[in-house]
Parts: C-alpha cells; sequence; structure tokens
C-alpha cells in the first residue's frame, strides 16, 4: 500500500518538475526526496519521471498516478475534516458540482441565508459538464451536484428544486436572424448548429427537434458556452444555450429564445446511500425544506 506521505512527495515534485525546488517545499533534502520517489517506482514497477538536465517530466504512468493522488488525497483530506468539525459550531466544505445554469443564483439565495448561520462553513463550487460532475460524484469528490435531469435514476436520487433553463439560439447580431423576435424549433434543421456536448452526446431530449439529431447541420460542440461565443461572432455557426448565460452587451452577439420553448429542469442529484458531512448533510436538509415550502 501507497502511503500518503509518498503520494504527496510525489505531487509536489510533479507540480515543479524538479527535485531541489520539490524538496525545499516539502522541507527535506534532495537526496532523501529522490530516494523516496526511487522505492515508490520500485514498488508500482512502473518508471513514473522522464529525467532530463533541468526538468522532470512525467510519463503516461506518472500522469496516471497524479490524477488519482490529486483524487485520493482529496478524499482523505474531506474525510478528516468531516471527524474534526464541531457539532455545536459547524465548519467544513460544502462541495457542489455544476454545469452552467441560471439556476445558481437559487441556490447561491439559499446559501447565503445557511451561511449566515453557519459562517465556519464555505462552499466550494466545481464547474464541468454533466459527464465531468457525475464522475466527481461517483468518487465522492463532491457532495452534491446541480444537473438538467433526471439521467440515471437507478445510480442517482434526484431533488427537482422546480427551476428550469430556457434555451434559446445565440448568433451574430448582423445576421438575418436576429430581425426575427423569436426563432421558430424548425429554422434549427436548416442552420449550421454549436451544440452542448451533453446535448450532442443524448443527454438531453433530442426529440424537440421532432427528427433524429444526425439530420441537423452539427458544425461545433461545447461544454462551457464561453469559449463557442467567438465562434458565433465569426460565423462559424448558432450555439443551442441556455437563456441569460452569455452577456450579449457589446459584442456581436444576439440571443433569441426558441418556440415552442425548448426548457428543461434542474434537479439537485447525489448519490444513492451516499454518507454526508455533517455540513452537506444539514445544508441538503435546507435545500429539500425550500422545495417543500415553495409554490409549485
Amino acid at each position: 500500500m501507497i502511503e500518503t506521505r509518498l503520494l504527496r512527495y510525489f505531487l509536489a515534485i510533479a507540480r515543479e518538475e524538479n527535485i531541489t525546488k520539490a524538496s525545499e517545499t516539502l522541507f527535506i533534502t534532495q537526496s532523501t526526496l529522490s530516494k523516496q520517489m526511487m522505492d515508490l517506482e520500485k514498488q508500482l514497477g512502473k518508471q513514473l519521471f522522464i529525467r532530463g538536465k533541468r526538468k522532470l517530466t512525467l510519463t503516461e504512468e506518472g500522469l496516471f498516478l497524479r490524477d488519482r493522488a490529486r483524487e485520493i488525497l482529496q478524499l482523505l483530506d474531506n474525510t478528516e475534516e468531516a471527524f474534526h468539525m464541531d457539532k455545536k459550531d459547524l465548519s467544513g466544505n460544502i462541495m457542489i458540482g455544476c454545469g452552467e445554469t441560471v439556476a445558481m443564483d437559487y441556490i447561491a439565495q439559499i446559501f447565503s441565508e445557511f451561511h449566515i448561520q453557519h459562517p465556519h462553513v464555505k462552499i466550494r463550487l466545481h464547474s464541468g459538464d454533466a459527464d465531468t460532475v457525475l464522475e466527481r460524484l461517483d468518487k465522492g469528490l463532491i457532495d452534491m451536484g446541480l444537473l438538467l435531469g433526471p439521467i440515471r435514476q437507478e445510480k442517482y436520487n434526484y431533488l427537482n428544486i422546480h427551476q428550469k433553463d430556457v434555451f434559446g439560439l445565440l448568433m451574430p447580431k448582423d445576421c438575418e436572424l436576429a430581425s426575427q423576435e423569436v426563432v421558430n424549433i424548425d429554422q434549427l434543421k436548416t442552420l449550421p448548429v454549436i451544440l452542448a456536448e451533453q446535448t450532442f452526446s443524448g443527454h438531453q431530449e433530442l426529440e424537440w427537434f421532432g427528427a433524429d439529431y444526425s439530420v441537423m447541420n452539427v458544425v461545433g460542440t461545447y461544454n462551457l458556452i464561453y469559449n463557442a461565443t467567438f465562434l458565433v461572432e465569426h460565423g462559424v455557426g448558432y450555439a443551442l444555450c441556455l437563456d441569460r448565460l452569455v452577456n450579449t452587451e457589446g459584442r456581436n452577439l444576439s440571443f433569441r429564445r426558441i418556440v415552442p420553448e425548448l426548457s428543461v429542469e434542474l434537479y439537485i442529484v447525489t448519490k444513492k446511500y451516499q454518507t454526508f458531512s455533517p455540513a452537506a448533510k444539514i445544508f441538503l436538509n435546507k435545500l429539500q425544506a425550500y422545495v417543500d415550502e415553495a409554490p409549485l
């Protein structure tokens, strides 16, 4: 079994790309650190570094260990932190994974009230698409996800927060389509479109379009909308995205809603049979209370 101390040493070298610099940050001698890493390579039976004159580069096996070591140490740190929490003075982190959604405003409002009651609790947001969020959830690296859904009901619990995201089309301000107040869904089939990666991979209901999405002219995909806005500005395609995510002010961009309305509900997603830290459990209960009290 690999000692956690060695994983921290290994990550320091991966970060600094130099034994001498890493040893200085760890406050140990260079010779000791070098021997520890050679012992680690011997234990694993793999070469972890390509040793150059001035720089250490991770091998493919080293890159794999770096990613796993980060996850292992974060999980250990989170676990230790949960045990050290004072029940009378709640502290710690609430880790939420989320995609791009204006429903984050709703979560922020609830956390703001929660934070007044528990000022020592911090929120840590991990942004990414649905696949990234679910992967972190599966590995125990986040407490919950805020996602469009539901996606895989047999594996996760879903709390419908009664918020919805509305889709529309992002386009160049000077294009002919921008003169319309809304875009008819049938028009999408004739346009070069840029779709969210989770839409393209089938996580969203492409039945909206009334046909197999393969008949559409998909010229690109994205996982976060910001970079895709530049493709739109330069006429590469029209981006199907959520309302209120892109600030079009001062840019060659316009956003138009689609009719009939394309919208999806938002859910707080947790793993079934998951054990929560005290802070995460209390916050999740507060979310549930908000949902129960909200008018439908």
